[in-house]
Parts: C-alpha cells; sequence; structure tokens
C-alpha cells in the first residue's frame, strides 16, 4: 500500500506577500492546503507598553502607528477615549474635520488594499491608477495635517489646526478625480474573467464562524451582517451624515473587494456631505497688532520683550497652518486644563506661558479622574476599540487596544484549509493585514 506524505511549508517571514512579520506554516497535499498554522509576533511594537510610560497627549505618534495606512482613524478613536475619561466635548466645527479626515484616511485604506490584491494577481495597471487615487488624497492629508502618513494631527480636545483657505473647492477636485480612477479599476477588474475566477468563492467564511471569531469590518460585512461601529454607535456627528453599509452575501474574496469599492465611494460622500455642513465655528475676529513670524515672536519673548505680543498675529510654517489664535476656539475645546493654549499666548504673555508649561510637564499635564472606559470606532479593517484606565496620574495607568485585524487573522486558516496553495496569497490580501495594527 502507498502510503501518501504531506509537505510542510514555510510561506514567510520573507516571502513578498508576507510583509515580513507574518509567517504561515502550510501543510500541503498536492496543491491543496490541508492544514495552516499562523505565526504573528515578528513586529511587536510594545505600543501599550509605550502609552502607558507617557503622558496622554505623547501617545499620538504611537497611534500614528498602528494601522499606519489609515492612522488618522486611530488618532480619532485614542481621543475620544481619553475625551470620555475626561468628560469632555469638542466644538462643532472640529468634529467636522475628524470626521472629514477619517473617511479621508479610510478611502486611502481601501485604495492600498484593492490595489496591492490586485497586483499581486497580476493586475499591475489598477495597482498603479489605485496608487494614483490615494495620492490625491494625500495631497489633502498633507495639506491640513503637514504629513501624509505619521500625522499626530488630533489632539485630545480637537485637533492641531483647522482647514486651509480654499480647502473645500480643493478637496471637491481630488474627489472628483478618484472617483474617475474607482470606475477605471471597476472597468478593470469587476468584469475580466481572470480576476474573476480567482476571486468568486475563494477563502469563503460564513457569518457565524465570523462572527464567533469577533470579526468586524468590511470582512464581516462581507458575509451579510451589516455591523458598521459608525450606525450602532454613532459618534461625532456620523449619525448627522446619509450613508449605507454596504454588505455581500457569500463572504468570500469577490464579496470583499466589492465591500470595499462601495464603501469607498461611501466615504467620498461623506467627505461631501461634511464640507458643505461644517461650521464657521467660533473663530476671533482679527486681531489689532502687527503680523510676525514665528521666530520674531519667540525671540521677542525670550528677550522679555512681552508688551503688545498678545494682540499680534503669528505667520507659522505651512505645515502649522491653521494652529494660530484666529483659529484656536473653533478646533479645540474651551478647557485649559485639556489643551495647549494658542502660540501667541505661549509667547505673548506669562499666564500663556504658564498653561503651557503645566501641560507638557512630567508629573504635570492631562491629569483625568479615576475610572476606565473603552471607545470604539470605525477603522478601515472594522471595530478599533481603545480600552484607557486612569488612576488619576497624568499618564495612563493601562491602555489596551482592539485591533480588528487581530481577530481576522485568528480566522484565517478557516478561510484557507481546503483551499489551494496559489489561493493564499488573494486571500490574505483580502484580510488586509496591517502588521502594527495586529502585532501592536
Amino acid at each position: 500500500m502507498t502510503q501518501k506524505r504531506s509537505m510542510l511549508l514555510n510561506v514567510g517571514p520573507s516571502h513578498p506577500a508576507m510583509h515580513g512579520v507574518i509567517r504561515l506554516v502550510v501543510e500541503l497535499d498536492g496543491e491543496k492546503i490541508k492544514d495552516l498554522d499562523v505565526e504573528i509576533g515578528y513586529l511587536h511594537r510594545a505600543f501599550e507598553k509605550m502609552c502607558e510610560t507617557v503622558m496622554y497627549a505623547q501617545c499620538f505618534p504611537y497611534t500614528d502607528r498602528l494601522n499606519y495606512v489609515s492612522p488618522l482613524i486611530n488618532n480619532v478613536g485614542f481621543a475620544l477615549g481619553v475625551e470620555k475619561l475626561l468628560g469632555i466635548d469638542i466644538p462643532e466645527r472640529a468634529k467636522y474635520i475628524r470626521v472629514m479626515m477619517s473617511e479621508i484616511s479610510r478611502v486611502t485604506d481601501h485604495l492600498t488594499c484593492i490595489g496591492a490584491s490586485a497586483m499581486e494577481l497580476g493586475a499591475m495597471t489598477v495597482f498603479l491608477y489605485m496608487i494614483k487615487a490615494r495620492e490625491y488624497l494625500y495631497e489633502l492629508v498633507e495639506e491640513i495635517t503637514g504629513a501624509r502618513i505619521t500625522i499626530s494631527y488630533v489632539r485630545i480636545g480637537g485637533v492641531k489646526a483647522d482647514l486651509t483657505a480654499g480647502f473645500a473647492d480643493r478637496a471637491f477636485q481630488k474627489i472628483a478625480e478618484v472617483r474617475k480612477v474607482l470606475i477605471e479599476s471597476d472597468e478593470l477588474l469587476t468584469r475580466n474573467r481572470i480576476f474573476f475566477d480567482r476571486m468568486k468563492d475563494v477563502g469563503k467564511i460564513s457569518a457565524q464562524d465570523a462572527i464567533a471569531h469577533g470579526i468586524t469590518g468590511p470582512f464581516l460585512r462581507s458575509t451579510g451582517v451589516a455591523y458598521d461601529v459608525r450606525k450602532a454607535n454613532p459618534y461625532l456627528i456620523y449619525d448627522r451624515l446619509d450613508f449605507e453599509v454596504p454588505t455581500g452575501t457569500t463572504g468570500d474574496n469577490l464579496d470583499r473587494y466589492f465591500v470595499r469599492m462601495a464603501e469607498a465611494e461611501q466615504s467620498l460622500r461623506m467627505i461631501e456631505q461634511c464640507l458643505q455642513q461644517i461650521p464657521d465655528g467660533p473663530i476671533v475676529g482679527d486681531l489689532s497688532g502687527s503680523v510676525l513670524s514665528a521666530a520674531e515672536m519667540v525671540d521677542s519673548a525670550k528677550m522679555g520683550q512681552t508688551e503688545g505680543l498678545i494682540e499680534d498675529e503669528v505667520i507659522t510654517d505651512p505645515t502649522l497652518q491653521g494652529s494660530t489664535k484666529k483659529f484656536h476656539d473653533a478646533v479645540n475645546a474651551l478647557k485649559k486644563d485639556v489643551v495647549l493654549p494658542a502660540k501667541e499666548d505661549t509667547y505673548g504673555n506669562i499666564e500663556g506661558l504658564m498653561n503651557h508649561f503645566k501641560l507638557v510637564m512630567y508629573g504635570h499635564g492631562i491629569h483625568p479622574e479615576r475610572g476606565e472606559v473603552y471607545f470604539p470606532v470605525e477603522g478601515a479593517n472594522g471595530e478599533l476599540g481603545f480600552y484607557i484606565v486612569s488612576d488619576g496620574r497624568d499618564h495612563p495607568w493601562r491602555v489596551r487596544v482592539r485591533p480588528p485585524c487581530f481577530a481576522i487573522m485568528s480566522a484565517l486558516h478557516k478561510c484557507l484549509v481546503g483551499g489551494m496553495m496559489a489561493d493564499l496569497v488573494p486571500t490574505f490580501g483580502s484580510v488586509n493585514m496591517i502588521a502594527g495594527e495586529l502585532d501592536r
């Protein structure tokens, strides 16, 4: 009697599709996957422990590096958790800006996921088109935040800076360009026989299994479950926006592609609605003093020549536009014990300087009451939750993150076992695994 033997194959961490951080130990019977073991842990970032050693406001650069393809959503989620702990609300204008930037970030994430997955199946043209569209949106992100990826834009109590002059017109123009790319990509992929056959009925998971594993986001919605944090537990101003929650039916790779394409369009609709609805906010009038460069104001303050400085206006670096006193109250809560003062106050009067020092000096900073909170937001991959525990000091006693793709990776074997080795890469691509979020 001939004895059948299977083969163990290591896919990753050096395999290009594994991003250098995932190892799949695959047991093969010919080309068929008999069993699979998923190994993570090659990029442990110690995000949670690092947040427990710094002040609350210093955690934002770390959140940028969770899902670094859509970092603005991470910023917003952490800020909302701390604000819930503090019991504060932020200005209406700041809420709209947060939602707008979050949805821009979501579209960049979906473009990256679909484009990269298509490229791994040989559709290089679609990848180039989608990266071109992502570049349009990165230009908007850079204009407002001063950076493209590691943005650290959101602040506890508001955002770093207001929208720049003429931003709405440029945003509408960029959105129109992105829509053209989505239509072109749909025409190239959706009716392409090779792409369709490689994705249809591949990597399937049932709604029951997805729920049992705690899966959320597009991966869950592809099974037909319309769970979206923005609808189920609205935050900021999502309850004022008109948008749909796209769902699939079969939970396969093709449905996940359809859901992400439809979600990108819904996000573009939300951005347009935010631009149309956003209030002017309590922006103060023009200052009566002169206009100085930031360097001149700092030099004058260092020499003790502060008379009249509070009435002057600062010309800031382009990356800080919209962060001066004229815009400050529109995008930040009126809470001196939480929000840094405007630059004019910091350098123009002793009260502002003391306020700034109290918030940035170790051992002072923001002091929430003792307690614990959990705040979920809808990340690009699903429910992104921050659990924060305060012991009354200026830094968190405990920070715990619920990364959406961790649950999906725990169910990856269900999607792959029984399938073909050639289907491993497109299925793994549909997870949209982001190592910084998964291996936090």
